[in-house]
């Protein structure tokens, strides 16, 4: 909650940040206004850590500038032409902005840029009320012409105008709010939430890239379940990620299954509450939560009712993991992210097994090559998908996991897992078999790995001799 006294008090100190108080000064002598702007006004008013200073003024590009380049100890100007000027100042970055008055044609998201001369008419072309505040410098005079003060304190998400006219401008705002939703744990006042629901289509005119950028930047939150319901319960997920709102599944009266999407959403928590614990400080780890909300996108489309009321989803690990990485190409997401979700969706249904019944260790080191560098974020997952109110279940399934971490901590320190290979290697194989490159080779080498998994370090010489008997034999 919102203490307007202590508020007051952090708008004090922004004010006399060394940044924003030199350059407040040096816009005022050369006789222009400049206001901090945006997301530092609102952290500062809530009390959060404030990153990147955003700055507007009425002061055109050339003339900002003319006015930074003192002062700056690197410029840039690739955003003019938007009336944006960018610098190093004192070792921060800040961007200025003129004062715009954009208009849209409805058809993109791409405004006309029209200049501004006026601060108020600049917030009011902003997504929503709490972002919508200035803080006039030099000195600490709040501009606040929509009434983002009132909705800091009540934590309500409103636009500075007409929503139906503000996502008509720019339907990328929609996906804003479901991301400040959990961002600032906010809630979204009634009528913008029904212009959320009214025009969820027009995100088709938004670029699969800005999309996808709006989504990690929800994962990347404390809590990115709030948001997602935001989503989905408006459809606006429907737009670019179908599969999660598919996994509210409808339950008959004869089958009866855990709520895949309610259990979902609770797997996405334990997995960030894992990863804090195990990676105290690290920044979010994005596939790891993608991974954690689409594990099991694959049970829709799976699912089997039986005969006596049971439900199976067969495969839906493997059926997931297409899907994974399909939706992720079309939203454009690199490919090392997108084989990650994919690879941890697809084996995290590989334990279970070991739950009923304790590995061999070949089967073990089969685990740890098949998941590589992702086994970590792999032990977060599975260990996060045990969703179950049984608690001695939910005790035997941890208690196996710990024992599986244990024997693949032990092989580590034995065979140096991280790096099994067979002990020969394909000159080696070359040589002994006296064959050229080719197929054959390929095939041994295949053989040789397969003896390493099963039966751990058996020395050169021994491997030899396997891979003799086994030319032999196949000849």
């Amino acid at each position: 909650m919102l203490n307007m006294a202590e508020g007051l008090s952090r708008l004090g100190a922004l004010a006399a940040h060394p940044v924003v108080r030199t350059l407040g000064e040096a816009f005022q002598a050369a006789g222009f206004e400049l206001a901090v702007v945006g997301g530092p006004v609102r952290d500062a008013l809530l009390g959060r850590e404030t990153h990147d200073l955003d700055f507007t003024t009425n002061a055109q590009p050339d003339e900002i500038l003319a006015i930074v380049k003192p002062l700056a100890s690197a410029h840039w100007d690739i955003g003019r032409a938007f009336g944006t000027i960018g610098a190093r100042v004192q070792g921060e970055q800040v961007e200025i902005t003129t004062y715009r008055a954009d208009s849209y044609d409805g058809l993109t998201r791409k405004p006309v840029v029209e200049f501004g001369d006026s601060i108020d008419g600049d917030l009011l072309r902003r997504d929503f009320t709490v972002n919508a505040m200035a803080l006039s410098v030099p000195g600490t005079k709040l501009v606040d012409p929509t009434g983002g003060v009132e909705d800091l304190v009540a934590g309500i998400l409103r636009t500075p105008i007409d929503p139906a006219v503000s996502f008509g401008d720019d339907p990328l705002r929609m996906l804003r709010a479901a991301r400040f939703s959990s961002q600032l744990d906010f809630g979204i006042d009634d009528a913008t939430f029904a212009a959320i629901e009214q025009l969820r289509e027009t995100l088709s005119i938004v670029s699969p890239e800005r999309v996808q950028s709006e989504l990690i930047r929800l994962m990347q939150t404390d809590d990115p379940v709030r948001g997602l319901r935001v989503l989905v319960d408006s459809g606006l997920i429907e737009q670019f990620l179908p599969e999660v709102s598919a996994l509210r599944l409808e339950v008959d009266e004869h089958h009866h299954h855990k709520d895949v999407y309610e259990h979902s959403l609770t797997v996405v928590r334990q997995a960030i509450e894992l990863e804090r614990v195990r990676y105290p400080g690290a920044a979010p780890d994005v596939p790891l939560r993608l991974a954690a909300l689409l594990h099991d996108i694959g049970k829709p489309r799976t699912r089997k009712l039986e005969p006596g009321g049971g439900v199976t989803f067969h495969h839906h690990d493997v059926v997931g993991s297409r899907m994974a990485r399909k939706r992720l190409q079309a939203l454009r997401f690199d490919g090392e992210t997108t084989d990650a979700v994919a690879k941890l969706i697809e084996l995290h249904l590989r334990f279970f097994g070991y739950a009923e019944g304790a590995w061999t260790d070949s089967a073990v080191r089969r685990y740890v090559r098949d998941a590589g560098d992702l086994i970590e974020r792999l032990h977060i997952l599975v260990r996060a998908d045990v969703t179950t109110r049984n608690r001695r279940k939910a005790a035997r399934l941890a208690a196996a996991y710990d024992d599986i971490e244990r024997r693949i901590a032990e092989l580590r320190e034995q065979e140096e897992l991280d790096s099994i290979r067979p002990e020969l290697d394909g000159n080696d194989i070359q040589r002994i078999l006296g064959i050229p490159p080719g197929r054959e080779v390929g095939e041994a080498y295949r053989f040789l790995l397969d003896v390493r998994l099963d039966e751990g370090v058996i020395g050169a010489d021994a491997a030899e001799q396997r891979l003799r008997e086994w030319w032999a034999a196949r000849a």
